[in-house]
């Protein structure tokens, strides 16, 4: 699509997010926008009307930086008509059942059979709620059987649900009020667990693998919000192509949306939208989802570079984190003069703040930071932090901390009414089976790009877990 193919409308409304502090230089996670006066002007009230060129060049900015959200108009919003769901399936039959319960009636639906070993049971359920069947006569993968049922879509949108997902219509219709923006390629609800009484259910209401967070956001790579899951996606079709990348069987959603956004389509997460989410009803099953959602990075790596890196260093940095794990006098009294380095340096390079806005970045760098390095040691890089604890007390006692320090911040965050000893147990086995499943990959690919950060030579924090 051209430029002009997909400038924000007149009408269209953006509104800040709530801790944006409007001024000359807004931070914009670790990057920085400056704002004249006139566009401060516009955005008095935190929010804008697109009226002209400028204001959609502005709007769209603010959009791309993840500075705000849309205010979308569902009443404009396309009506059923104008999106078909496509539901990929292997032997759910009754996970299919209950979904086209809820669709079936108010939207179009496409149920591809991926080589059930029953297909006469998902055929009678799709023929009971007059629903469209494709069945494929061997199991293909999620990828591949999404792309087929996505040859039969006749609307300007496809949404892709799956059979453990529960959606509600009007979810759908909130989803789909949000491409009123002529860049927008794809929306995706906040995905998430519920109604479990197990430990490892309770902690997964919580901190779902599919559950990005409250917060609504622009993704982007490199960014709090990188992908979002294909488990629910609202997508426009003209700008799919041919969809999913069909030889991958886990990461697949990962890949169409970095694809998307490299084209240079806006993909958007949209949190105040929740749909409900299948817990797996074993231990074992949802561990070795966790180590399959794991096996993805190498693949990815191959195909995006380091999109896929677990953390952002700089220099500084990682010299930063060092001082801190070798628990010197010296090294600690190095760290301390490399984070009074950096206020010192967001001043330099940014006059316009005050002191106080320099303090906030430089704190907000420092948590990104200590989050980086306790996703790298507990996660990513379990099984050397694992080695390093055998031979060094000094190792111990830092994974000690960190294990301590992750499991009560991450559960006091979360909401949860599972208590700390048993969400930090579970949160470790997440994080374990995770992280196994990444170094498969890398081994099964025999390549270790997924596992080594981004070299920044800026930034000292990045996106934090």
């Amino acid at each position: 699509m051209t430029p002009g193919a997909t400038a924000l409308p007149d009408g269209f409304a953006v509104r800040l997010h709530d801790d944006v502090e409007l001024g000359p230089v807004v931070p914009a996670g670790w990057r920085f926008l400056r704002l004249s006066a006139t566009a401060r002007s516009l955005l008095a009230d935190r929010s804008l009307v697109v009226s002209s060129p400028v204001t959609a060049m502005l709007a769209a900015r603010l959009l791309d930086l993840d500075l705000a959200d849309p205010v979308p108009d569902v009443g404009a919003a396309p009506g059923p008509d104008s999106v078909t769901v496509v539901v990929p399936v292997k032997d759910n039959a009754r996970g299919v059942d209950r979904l086209l319960t809820s669709l079936s009636g108010h939207v179009a639906c496409v149920v591809v059979d991926d080589g059930s070993a029953d297909p006469r049971a998902l055929a009678q359920v799709v023929e009971r709620h007059g629903a469209a069947l494709v069945r494929l006569d061997r199991n293909v993968g999620p990828a591949a059987a999404r792309d087929a049922g996505l040859r039969s879509v006749r609307t300007p949108l496809v949404a892709f649900v799956d059979s453990d997902v529960e959606v509600a219509p009007s979810a759908l219709g909130q989803l789909a009020a949000h491409f009123a923006d002529p860049g927008l390629a794809a929306a995706a609800p906040r995905i998430r667990s519920h109604g479990g009484t197990r430990w490892f259910e309770r902690y997964d209401d919580a901190m779902g693998s599919l559950d990005l967070g409250p917060r609504s956001a622009t993704v982007r790579p490199w960014s709090p919000v990188a992908y979002v899951p294909s488990a629910c996606l609202v997508a426009r079709v003209e700008l799919l192509g041919d969809g999913f990348d069909p030889r991958l069987r886990c990461g697949e959603d990962v890949d169409l949306v970095w694809r998307l956004h490299d084209a240079g389509h806006r993909v958007r997460y949209v949190a105040e939208v929740e749909v409900g989410h299948e817990v797996r009803r074993t231990v074992r099953s949802w561990l070795g989802r966790k180590a399959f959602y794991g096996t993805s990075a190498a693949l990815l790596a191959q195909r995006h570079g380091d999109k896929v890196a677990p953390a952002i260093l700089s220099p500084t940095s990682t010299l930063t984190v060092a001082g801190v794990l070798l628990q010197r006098r010296w090294s600690w009294a190095i760290a301390a003069g490399l984070s009074a380095w950096t206020l010192h340096d967001a001043g330099r390079r940014l006059p316009e703040l005050s002191f106080q806005q320099r303090l906030g970045l430089a704190r907000t760098a420092d948590v990104a930071l200590a989050k980086q390095a306790s996703g790298l040691a507990l996660r990513h890089w379990w099984p050397v932090t694992a080695v390093l604890a055998v031979v060094s007390p000094r190792a111990r006692r830092a994974v000690a901390v960190m294990v301590l320090a992750d499991g009560v911040a991450t559960h006091r965050s979360s909401g949860t009414d599972l208590d700390v000893l048993r969400f930090t147990l579970a949160r470790r086995a997440d994080d374990l089976a995770y992280g196994a499943g990444v170094w498969w990959g890398a081994v099964r690919e025999r390549s270790v790009a997924c596992l080594l950060p981004r070299r920044d030579s800026v930034v000292r924090g990045g996106p934090g877990r």
